[in-house]
């Protein structure tokens, strides 16, 4: 029997057998995964159980004395939004904001200012512009804003103070209480 096993083994060295086993050619495979990034646009305003506030200048209490305009102010709304912009489509979104329902008295105007991002988020939040006049055309109230999102709540986002003034002092004789009012202010994250 030893000499079968050497002879097979002389012989299989001499035509060039090899005696290891051999493994499938294919020893590898692949497959695909579609990657999506949802495009997001949400805005809101904070807190969101009560956005109904009250300007209401202080009236005079001593005769001969004009309506107190500094105390017609507001600060606790809060402007939240998160966003994944499209770089070649859509690089960057405004948010814009308008009067949509309602008409503020005559000789009166609201204006508003965002403050800077509270920071409590991340990516690249947009910019506040300067304080806006609202009217029913929409402006710009933040610009540039890319992928990112805000924080949820009140303390998250950009802070809104809302004022209340004359016109011009000149439109003192317009006041008139039966035009007191709500109005509707809309604000929309928008596309450039």
């Amino acid at each position: 029997m030893k000499k079968l096993l050497k002879f097979s083994m002389i012989i299989a060295m001499i035509t060039g057998i090899s005696m290891t086993s051999y493994a499938q050619d294919n020893n590898t495979d692949a497959h695909d995964i579609n990657i999506t990034v949802p495009e997001v646009a949400l805005l809101d305003i904070e807190p969101s159980a009560n956005t109904t506030i009250a300007l209401e200048p202080t009236a005079p209490v001593e005769a001969g004395n004009p309506l107190d305009f500094s105390t017609a102010t507001n600060n606790s709304l809060w402007m939240n939004y998160s966003s994944i912009i499209g770089s070649t489509t859509e690089p960057t979104r405004n948010v814009t904001v308008s009067i949509t329902n309602g008409t503020v008295p005559a000789g009166t105007q609201i204006q508003v200012v965002a403050s800077a991002d509270a920071g409590n988020g991340g990516g690249n939040v947009g910019t506040p512009t300067a304080a806006i006049t609202l009217s029913t055309t929409a402006q710009q109230i933040v610009t540039g804003v890319e992928s990112c999102y805000t924080g949820s709540g009140v303390n998250d986002g950009h802070n809104l103070t809302y004022t209340m003034s004359l016109t011009a002092p000149s439109d003192y004789g317009s006041l008139d209480f039966d035009q007191s009012t709500t109005v509707t202010v809309t604000y929309t994250l928008s596309d450039n």
